[in-house]
């Protein structure tokens, strides 16, 4: 049986975080950077644990103006730093409650950075491996950020996108733009079914792209996310996809 995780951001603020919650299956935990502070942190881990939800680190930049969102300058070293002081926070937050993290998946434009940039990647690669090797580390599927991984040693996990338009090249259609996110839930839904199945996804452009994914993000700060998980969770399984962790 072909299986798959469901991934969502945690902690970060204005989402409905418990109604997700029962639909995925990992949760990313937003810890210090675009988000997140020691009291959002613990609430975060309580909710995954209280749901059965794998949880793992969001690192992402010192940007809450822009949500992260916004690429700054940075250099491999710099993101090392950002990321390792980041997901230091958040094991130790765990490690009060007594509960294992899975992995981490970097934020917004830093993740879009590490997806190109192999310096950046290692950075954050070796970031993840000085905090704790046994993390895994996700990241665009095809993308640097999963070669750096493999080549310090990191256990990794591709990720595709139910909610998120697609350029020709398998990166993500910048925000904003034409064509970057499919036209309304049902299409969400049935592009991350279809990732999932067929390992497949049209392009902004028309054409075709194949794409091997361990895990489907779903964006947690849109108005219709509810929706879309609990249409997305009911497609996969009525596809005969298991729904499971990494």
């Amino acid at each position: 049986m072909k299986a798959i995780d469901l991934n969502r951001a945690l902690g970060e603020g204005g989402a409905d975080d418990a109604g997700i919650m029962p639909y995925v299956t990992s949760a990313n935990i937003a810890c210090g950077g675009h988000a997140g502070d020691a009291g959002t942190m613990r609430a975060a881990l309580e909710l995954a644990r209280r749901h059965g939800v794998a949880a793992g680190a969001h690192p992402g930049f010192a940007d809450r103006e822009h949500f992260g969102r916004r690429e700054l300058p940075v250099t491999g070293a710099g993101a090392a730093e950002l990321v390792l002081a980041q997901v230091r926070a958040l094991l130790a937050a765990a490690a009060r409650l007594e509960l294992a993290l899975s992995h981490v998946k970097p934020h917004g434009a830093l993740y879009n950075i590490a997806a190109r940039s192999r310096p950046v990647a290692d950075g954050i690669a070796e970031a993840v491996r000085l905090a704790d090797a046994r993390l895994v580390l996700v990241g665009l599927a095809g993308s640097e950020l999963l070669a750096a991984g493999r080549a310090h040693g990191l256990r990794v996990a591709g990720e595709a996108f139910a909610d998120r338009g697609y350029q020709p090249d398998g990166s993500l259609v910048p925000r904003g733009e034409p064509g970057d996110a499919p036209a309304g839930e049902a299409a969400a839904a049935a592009q991350g079914v279809r990732l999932a199945r067929e390992g497949r996804v049209a392009t902004a452009s028309g054409g075709e792209l194949a794409i091997e994914a361990d895990t489907l993000c779903l964006h947690g700060d849109g108005p219709g996310a509810l929706g879309l998980a609990r249409r997305l969770r009911a497609g996969l399984e009525a596809a005969g996809i298991a729904v499971r962790p990494l």
